[in-house]
């Protein structure tokens, strides 16, 4: 593989600066109003129960909904059965082309359509709708071709009633990222799940998150 210096130097800045972190979020709700419900967060995969990892996301979970107004149930029958599931893939192999000098660098593939306007900046919010391809760069002196892999993570998160069992809320999030690191990955995901919550029912919308300042 050709490389010249301009592309090397872009490749490593691509692997090396922090880069916005971008969700596909779906909701579908039928919430009441929050009125201070009693809730408990499950794993829905039994095997995770009582494990150290899913007990440090479902801490980050109670915390978005206490926000919300809800209340952890405390040695009581709660009101609410928060249900999670996460996971990523094993990924698959994408290919990255710098055309020439003064042209534009990007990569193949997509996600959906995800294309759309570029956000400039976040303001005073970590958050944005819409999202941005980060992989956008100048141009290099001449062809190159490189390729990584991208994984695609999801949060699920399912709310019940606990007396019927009847479905309140269902929400998936998914990303599309360069690690498959599931805690880096599930606190953003939670973190875009939980961005407008509960939000309007059927709607899905695309969140991204501003990565974190660097101290």
């Amino acid at each position: 593989m050709k490389m010249f210096p301009f592309a090397a130097a872009a490749l490593l800045a691509l692997a090396g600066c922090a880069q916005p972190f971008a969700a596909k979020v779906s909701r579908f709700q039928q919430l009441p109003p929050s009125a201070g419900q009693t809730f408990t967060v499950e794993p829905t995969n039994p095997n995770l129960r009582g494990g150290l990892e899913f007990s440090q996301y479902a801490n980050l979970i109670s915390a978005k909904l206490v926000q919300q107004g809800y209340r952890p149930a405390q040695g009581a029958s709660a009101e609410l059965v928060v249900k999670v599931a996460y996971d990523v893939d094993h990924g698959r192999e994408r290919t990255v082309t710098t055309p020439g000098f003064g042209g534009g660098y990007g990569y193949g593939g997509g996600w959906g359509g995800w294309g759309g306007p570029r956000w400039g900046y976040y303001g005073r919010s970590r958050f944005a709708y819409g999202f941005n391809d980060p992989f956008l760069w100048g141009g290099g002196f001449g062809p190159d071709v490189s390729s990584y892999t991208v994984y695609t993570s999801e949060l699920m998160v399912t709310i019940e009633r606990a007396d019927n069992g009847a479905h309140v809320f269902e929400g998936t999030a998914k990303a599309q990222s360069r690690t498959d690191d599931l805690p880096y990955l599930v606190p953003r995901l939670v973190e875009a799940m939980f961005t407008g919550f509960p939000g309007n029912s059927g709607e899905t919308v695309k969140i991204t998150i501003a990565p974190e300042k660097k101290r």
